[in-house]
């Protein structure tokens, strides 16, 4: 009951006291009294001036009665102040504010819950108040730390409990809203703060117990979500403090939110931390996103020491920022992104060659194998991230990214890698290699280049086909792939998939387009070099099903994509000598391989002759798969790599009418026009220096012997001695090329640049007078039986052992201690 005066007395003191003292009833439970509010109120419009001593004496009774436990009465007081609040705007009610603010805080530290709530609501209606003029001296640090405490609320009462939070949360969004719109009074923003604010919504918002994981954004709350459900409530709080975020404050609002999941431990499982940051993506400024990415990279590179499915989390939460920000601006981090992923993949892969290593003690193989595949799943995480924001990226831009992860694959024998790899070793090394194509695999998906050209420049190429000459399996089918990625531009590959013997090619509906002129210039340039690989590939001893279903798409795909006629008769001679090598089969390879690679040569041969539409060149093709349908059916796709294919136990005695004959396809091509001279030539790839750097065939195994064709100003007497003598140790020397191998690059190159550009009418002037000249000596010394060379082209095949085929202009020769098999 408030206190009475006598009214001598009542009448000496001030008016503001004796209106004030008006309001308040006998009865608290009558509640406020209206008349004598309205009295007030017009006392403090007319009265500005007065409004402070007002506040003061209003906040001495409050204060009183909290003290006293008259809750009526202070539930009169703080509708009084918010009254004058909402009705006086002039330039005094900002000492009123402060005695406002002062009762507040002592409502707030009250141990009532009915008063927090009051005081907290009598914020918020201030905190909607717009004041004309900002008030820099006044601060809402104790009000920060007051309503993140009750955020926090454990009362035993869930429903008290959950008052006290949803006014916490109301009242931090107050704080929010009153202070982050001025640009001069951004204390809010200061770390001390967002570490308070930040962590709070989040507690609150970690009750929602079904989380949207859809790429989309989260859907946006109900109004009656938002104020009976702390969850929610501190969800559209969260977003509206990022939505108000600005460049310069961004990190403060965003490091709080990896301190809260660090501390909680809320990366594995990482449901919820997704969740955070797809909020945190979709509120924040499109212009800022590259922010949020870099604090992401930034915690992924503090924690790297962490368990694998940690950074598997946090890898899985930087994928789905990216893939929002990939929407928009994505800003100056893009191989800052693909640097920090590849660096990761490599410690995980030295971490699991670690562990590994260090697995083989039999107590610890249980362990040891948690680990690796727990490992598999940080590697899959950032190979998928690394797909996903390449594939997103203009054309420009995945160019560049493909050249920085070409740049970072190894290769056995060189160091043109930037990627550190000396503790990885040769399992780790391997590792390494398959990963990073297969990021390069997602990375070039969907690639679409108007010319070859720019698909697979002369820089990206010769990195891209080393590790096509590898002994893995794996390897050579991931390097196939991302060719196929970067040469189907008309989206034919998945018709193509499996390899068959097609009864139709047109009813696949090919899609094609003339060849350009820098298609053509880029397959003159480098065609033999795609020819060579997919020949060597063909010959390997480990490949499977996959590799033979992906060599045959890679010539089908050179066919849609860039050949012509010249084109088309370089791809029907190394399907011939595709054939022989299966036939004659110097490189021992096991019966499955040889059937394979004539079933490739004939599901090769069927697809290109209904290409070119050649009627001849279609029967021929048709004849012998029909006879190898009756008679030899492992010879053709379907049934070679069937389960449980009858293999034949030797090669040797077949008909003739099994293969493919190269004077029949002459016949059939020249009768339609094509220059078929060229065809009786055959193909034979270069040794280079892939061959040295890629663990191949040991180079002690082929004899391989190049001299450079003479300019034609020297005359044939001379010939003999303008040659080098060769001799056994000339050939040793040629072995060991780490003191040769410039002037070998040279010889090389020159011999290549006479081959471009010198006439072929020149070119086999030469090869003939002097390769006639010497058949008959070099078949005595060799005691080979060599036929004379079919057209002018001046080359002999010289092999041994395990040998690759090399072209040998020969002058002269001379082996008095070596025997050539």
């Amino acid at each position: 009951m408030p206190t009475r005066v006598c009214c001598c007395c009542s009448a000496l003191r001030p008016r503001y006291k004796r209106l004030v003292d008006n309001i308040f009833p006998e009865d608290p439970k009558d509640g406020l009294v209206k008349a004598d509010m309205e009295k007030l109120t017009f006392y403090a419009v007319s009265a500005p001036e007065k409004l402070d001593r007002i506040g003061s004496y209003l906040a001495e009774r409050l204060s009183r009665d909290v003290v006293r436990h008259r809750s009526g009465y202070v539930l009169i007081a703080m509708e009084a102040l918010d009254q004058l609040l909402m009705a006086c705007h002039s330039q005094s009610i900002k000492p009123f504010v402060e005695s406002f603010l002062h009762m507040v805080a002592k409502l707030l530290e009250s141990g009532e819950p009915k008063l927090q709530v009051l005081g907290t609501n009598s914020f918020v209606k201030f905190a909607n108040i717009e004041e004309d003029t900002p008030s820099y001296h006044r601060r809402y640090d104790f009000f920060v730390s007051r309503f993140s405490a009750m955020c926090h609320s454990c009362d035993s009462d869930p429903e008290t409990r959950t008052e006290i939070r949803i006014a916490g949360i109301r009242g931090i969004q107050g704080v929010v809203r009153k202070t982050v719109n001025d640009e001069l009074r951004a204390t809010i923003w200061e770390p001390q703060h967002m570490d308070k604010i930040v962590p709070s919504l989040l507690f609150n918002m970690q009750k929602i117990e079904e989380v949207d994981s859809r790429i989309g954004p989260p859907p946006s709350p109900s109004a009656a979500d938002k104020e009976e459900n702390p969850a929610m409530l501190a969800e559209n709080c969260f977003r509206e403090l990022l939505g108000r975020a600005t460049f310069g404050n961004m990190n403060n609002a965003v490091r709080p939110v990896f301190a809260h999941l660090d501390h909680h431990r809320l990366w594995d499982p990482n449901e919820f931390a997704v969740h955070c940051f797809k909020i945190i993506m979709y509120s924040i400024q499109a212009q800022y996103s590259h922010h949020v990415i870099q604090e992401i990279l930034g915690h992924l590179d503090a924690r790297k020491k962490d368990s694998p499915r940690v950074r598997a989390g946090i890898i899985q939460v930087l994928l789905e920022a990216v893939a929002i920000a990939a929407k928009g601006s994505i800003g100056p981090t893009v191989l800052e992104v693909f640097n920090t992923l590849l660096k990761h993949l490599r410690l995980s892969v030295e971490f699991e060659a670690n562990d590994l290593q260090g697995g083989s003690i039999s107590s610890a193989n249980l362990s040891t194998s948690s680990k690796d595949s727990d490992e598999k799943i940080v590697q899959n995480a950032i190979i998928q991230t690394i797909g996903f924001f390449g594939s997103n990226l203009p054309d420009y831009q995945r160019s560049e990214i493909m050249m920085f992860i070409m740049g970072k694959v190894p290769v056995f024998g060189t160091s043109t890698h930037t990627l550190d790899i000396s503790q990885l070793g040769d399992l780790g090394t391997r590792r390494i290699q398959i990963m990073l194509l297969r990021s390069l695999l997602m990375v070039t998906s969907g690639y679409k280049a108007k010319t070859i050209v720019t698909a697979l420049p002369g820089s990206f190429l010769d990195p891209l086909l080393s590790p096509s000459l590898m002994e893995d399996y794996e390897l050579r089918q991931l390097v196939l792939e991302v060719m196929h990625n970067l040469m189907d531009r008309h989206d034919n590959r998945a018709k193509l998939r499996g390899i068959r013997i097609i009864p139709d090619v047109a009813d696949l509906k090919i899609k094609r387009e003339k060849i350009c002129r820098q298609d053509t210039s880029f397959m003159k340039k480098n065609g033999q070099q795609l020819y060579r690989h997919i020949y060597l590939g063909c010959k390997e001893e480990d490949n499977v099903q996959k590799n033979y279903e992906l060599l045959y798409t890679s010539l089908a795909l050179i066919t849609i994509e860039l050949a012509n006629e010249e084109v088309v008769i370089d791809l029907i001679r190394l399907a011939i000598a595709l054939q022989d090598s299966a036939i004659i089969n110097e490189d021992n390879l096991p019966m499955f391989h040889r059937c394979g690679i004539m079933a490739l040569v004939a599901a090769y041969l069927n697809f290109v002759s209904q290409m070119i539409a050649v009627p001849a060149f279609c029967q021929h093709v048709s004849k012998v798969i029909e006879i190898r349908t009756m008679e030899a059916p492992y010879f053709l796709p379907e049934h070679i790599f069937r389960d449980k294919c009858m293999l034949p136990k030797s090669l040797e005695k077949h008909d003739k009418n099994l293969y493919f004959l190269t004077n029949k396809i002459a016949e059939s091509l020249g009768g339609s026009g094509y220059s078929v001279e060229r065809l009786s030539v055959p193909y034979v790839p270069q040794v280079t220096d892939e061959d040295r750097l890629s663990r191949r065939k040991s180079i002690v195994d082929t004899v391989s012997i190049q001299v450079d064709i003479l300019p034609n100003s020297i005359p044939s007497d001379d010939v003999v001695s303008n040659t080098e003598e060769i001799t056994f140790e000339a050939l040793k020397k040629a072995i060991d090329t780490s003191g040769m191998e410039e002037q070998e690059k040279e010889k090389r190159r020159l011999v290549i640049e006479k081959f471009q550009k010198a006439p072929f009418e020149e070119i086999a002037a030469q090869c003939e007078s002097k390769a006639n000249l010497l058949h008959d000596r070099l078949a005595q010394i060799l005691e080979l039986t060599i036929r004379p060379p079919p057209s002018p082209s001046g080359t002999l095949t010289i092999t041994s052992g395990h040998a690759q085929y090399q072209s040998v202009p020969v002058y002269e020769m001379k082996f008095p201690d070596l025997c050539v098999y």
